[in-house]
């Protein structure tokens, strides 16, 4: 099992550490309830260093990126970020990611750390146009700072005006004395903050810093376990749940980074889905009886008939009610519609919502 180069931080912290895509990460400090709390109304910082990134440079890397990617990336400006999806040869997704220009010629890519070699194969598949690759996920930490007070907890590190980054914007600069950190407004929380990159070596002198600068922001430690509740919160899609090798942008809902106004992989059929409808829908459903959706539960008809699947469930923490998500047959995917999870053999009623669960 790889660890991150602060794994000893967050065990000295006495975090609760599990096996996570192959690293040993944290998933709770003082309780997921809690840690989820301080990211909606403070400020909270998550070590996501198992994330991938992979640099991709030369003349053909835009045309790489727009053979692989769903969305089209030459909307993209020098300090700007797309979400994206690598689709497979059959209409399911390979992985979901991010795509950062850092110029004409050079960019990087976030990929999931469950992936990473096998995003790597997949777009080294299609690499016929001499763009150079490399991988430097080993040697990349990656902090996430989030929540209402993050760019006040970070401001006294870094000359780089934080309050004026829009969203999915980035910008390399000084960042607690350490050259060439890459900044970036961006999250998986719906809480607002910064993803900051940097070399491991860097590691220690940074997270010290972000915590000592943030202390009267009211910063702590957060797990990946709030990571999960705050994602579903906002209906974000997690890899391997969510989405996966079987299952189309369109029916995950992910229309809008599929853009048709050039070639990729599988354009063509995932084209002729979008012009004949999908059959089934991801959906996001709150509870309205007691019960909690897990993630394979079976989603049923009022008669019991099965008509999906649940990917995603909680009880949610800023809600105090149980959401979920899951695929459903489209005629019961409109909103108020009304579904039944089953729960040890019993029908328990819900009701699908639209997104975001949660509203600021």
């Amino acid at each position: 099992m790889k660890n991150t180069a602060l794994t000893q931080t967050h065990i000295a912290l006495g975090a609760k550490m599990v096996p996570f895509a192959g690293y040993n990460m944290p998933v709770q400090y003082a309780g997921i309830n809690v840690e989820h709390e301080t990211v909606r109304k403070a400020v909270g910082v998550f070590d996501v260093s198992h994330m991938g990134e992979f640099i991709l440079k030369g003349e053909g890397a835009l045309d790489l990126i727009q053979k692989v990617t769903s969305n089209d990336a030459s909307k993209l400006y020098d300090g700007k970020i797309q979400y994206s999806c690598l689709p497979n040869e059959q209409g399911g997704i390979v992985d979901d990611l991010l795509v950062y220009r850092i110029d004409e010629k050079t960019y990087m890519l976030v990929v999931n750390a469950s992936n990473i070699q096998k995003d790597w194969d997949w777009i080294s598949k299609y690499n016929s146009y001499g763009v150079d690759m490399k991988d430097i996920s080993d040697r990349t930490s990656l902090l996430a700072v989030q929540g209402p007070n993050a760019a006040q907890a970070l401001q006294s590190l870094t000359d780089i005006d934080l309050s004026a980054m829009e969203y999915y914007t980035f910008q390399k600069g000084k960042f607690a004395g350490v050259d060439n950190v890459l900044i970036s407004a961006t999250g998986y929380t719906g809480a607002g903050g910064f993803e900051i990159y940097f070399d491991n070596e860097h590691a220690d002198v940074i997270w010290k810093a972000i915590f000592e600068a943030g202390a009267p922001f009211g910063i702590q430690p957060i797990g990946l376990g709030a990571r999960d509740t705050l994602r579903l919160e906002m209906g974000f899609c997690l890899y391997g749940n969510d989405i996966d090798d079987t299952t189309s942008p369109l029916e995950a809902g992910l229309g809008w980074i599929t853009k048709f106004t050039k070639d990729f992989v599988n354009s063509a059929n995932l084209s002729a889905q979008k012009q004949d409808g999908v059959k089934r829908k991801l959906v996001g459903f709150e509870m309205l009886e007691r019960g909690i959706p897990r993630h394979d539960y079976e989603i049923c008809d009022p008669t019991g008939n099965t008509i999906g699947k649940v990917t995603s469930g909680t009880q949610s923490p800023s809600l105090q009610k149980a959401i979920g998500l899951g695929y459903v047959a489209t005629d019961f995917a409109k909103e108020d519609s009304e579904i039944f999870i089953k729960i040890r053999e019993q029908l328990v009623k819900a009701q699908v919502v639209k997104f975001p669960f949660y509203k600021a």
